[in-house]
């Protein structure tokens, strides 16, 4: 039983000799263009470790963790086309390197070659694969619409801030841990366990993101610092400084959030400074810390071995301390 790092050389190298040889090129180079680009590779980890915990081959979940990697960067290529992000992983993002229309196409492709990857399972499993996969792009689509939203709300609240990264980001934590447990047989009660796992480590996750967004190294993080601020996104940090903050730091920060004329820089700058006085840069590393804590309580319920659980709590609290 390899360590959960010890997967990540794994789907590294299966992902890196996908053979993806069709025509045309304007639509599979930008498919293998961010493929190449690595990245943490965090879902397909896990849905490699998940089979193995409960008592399958890794090499049994190596499909189904090819799909959630394809997914995953489908919906990236997506994010930052909707995001005008000039970078993914410190590189080019798509749109940029090719065009807008490439992205969207390429993306799409992605998004059904994740799906005939499930072709490789029996009929049972197919359909319990398929069956969480589609309710989970489906959720992360919802996630999405509601992150646009927000974008022209100025009433957001909280819960439904915690709700749509929920959607956004951690069901896909969820399933691809659900989809090892799946592929290995075990009892519908582990598979529930290790998704609810999945699921509130995925949003100590995304407030994570959210914090390095702002107050991150941009030689570590691989996206441009500030980026959520010059979007204008209604993030943990920008709704907590709302509540916590002072009449003109609210005010300071509605403005800057509703007008296009100030400096990039000059923005961000000032935008950090109300977060770290609001002690919102506080809250949101609480945060993180108890939603971790959700998904360790559950860990200690799940029926496998002890030295599993130790693996995952060690995974957990690298996650939440991570600069990258």
């Amino acid at each position: 039983m390899r360590t959960i790092s010890g997967y990540k050389e794994i789907i590294a190298d299966y992902i890196e000799n996908l053979q993806i040889n069709k025509k045309p090129d304007e639509l599979y180079d930008p498919i293998k263009y961010i493929l190449s680009l690595g990245g943490k590779q965090l879902r397909p980890v896990l849905t490699l470790f998940a089979a193995e915990i409960f008592g399958s081959d890794y090499q049994k979940a190596i499909h189904a963790a090819s799909a959630i990697e394809l997914f995953h960067n489908f919906s990236l290529i997506h994010d930052d086309i909707m995001d005008d992000a000039p970078l993914r992983r410190g590189h080019q993002t798509v749109h940029e390197k090719w065009n807008v229309n490439t992205g969207i196409l390429s993306g799409d492709a992605m998004l059904i070659l994740a799906y005939q990857y499930f072709e490789n399972y029996e009929p049972v499993i197919f359909k319990e694969l398929a069956k969480l996969f589609s309710k989970t792009a489906l959720e992360v689509c919802e996630g999405q619409q509601m992150d646009i939203n927000f974008e022209e709300r100025n009433d957001v609240s909280i819960d439904e801030y915690i709700t749509m990264i929920e959607y956004k980001t951690a069901v896909l934590v969820g399933a691809a841990l659900q989809m090892g447990a799946i592929v290995a047989e075990t009892s519908e009660d582990n598979k529930k366990r290790i998704y609810d796992f999945g699921r509130w480590l995925g949003i100590a996750f995304q407030l994570q993101d959210d914090y390095l967004d702002a107050f991150g190294d941009m030689a570590t993080f691989g996206k441009k610092i500030g980026g959520d601020i010059l979007e204008n996104k209604k993030t943990y940090l920008y709704l907590m400084a709302l509540i916590k903050g002072t009449k003109e730091e609210k005010e300071r920060l509605l403005e800057l959030f509703s007008v296009t004329d100030v400096p990039e820089e000059e923005k961000i700058s000032i935008v950090k400074n109300i977060f770290e006085n609001t002690k919102a840069t506080v809250e949101i590393q609480q945060q993180i810390k108890d939603y971790t804590q959700r998904a360790l309580e559950v860990l200690e319920s799940l029926n496998i071995e002890n030295t599993h659980k130790e693996e995952l709590r060690t995974f957990a609290l690298n996650l939440m301390d991570r600069k990258v």
